[in-house]
């Protein structure tokens, strides 16, 4: 299949580009379908499951629970933050204010 580049204007090469782009990602999604299937039927064929061959395939680490707030908002004492993540308004607003960090700890 031989294409003649010269002859085309930039928005039929931009489409040509992402064609070919999609359809190299498609090739490599069946070759690595393919290729998990091969290894799946290999570890079967040994009488061992994927589990003990991959202990921590199939599932993802994941943290639960919560952490500890570790400054309470004065003027609001429901309203806390643990010091992770982004900044609470009320907490800047705090800072801005002429408090300093410490002033709002949870004691």
């Amino acid at each position: 299949m031989a294409i003649d580049l010269k002859n085309l204007n930039h928005n039929q090469l931009k489409e040509l580009i992402s064609k070919a782009q999609q359809r190299q990602d498609d090739l490599r999604k069946d070759k690595a379908a393919k290729l998990r299937e091969k290894i799946e039927a290999l570890i079967k064929a040994e009488g061992f499951a994927l589990e003990d061959v991959y202990p921590r395939a199939g599932r993802r680490a994941r943290r639960t629970g919560t952490v500890k707030p570790k400054y309470r908002n004065p003027e609001n004492p429901t309203m806390t933050w643990s010091g992770r993540g982004k900044r609470p308004r009320w907490f800047n607003a705090a800072l801005a204010a002429g408090k300093k960090e410490k002033d709002l700890l949870i004691k």
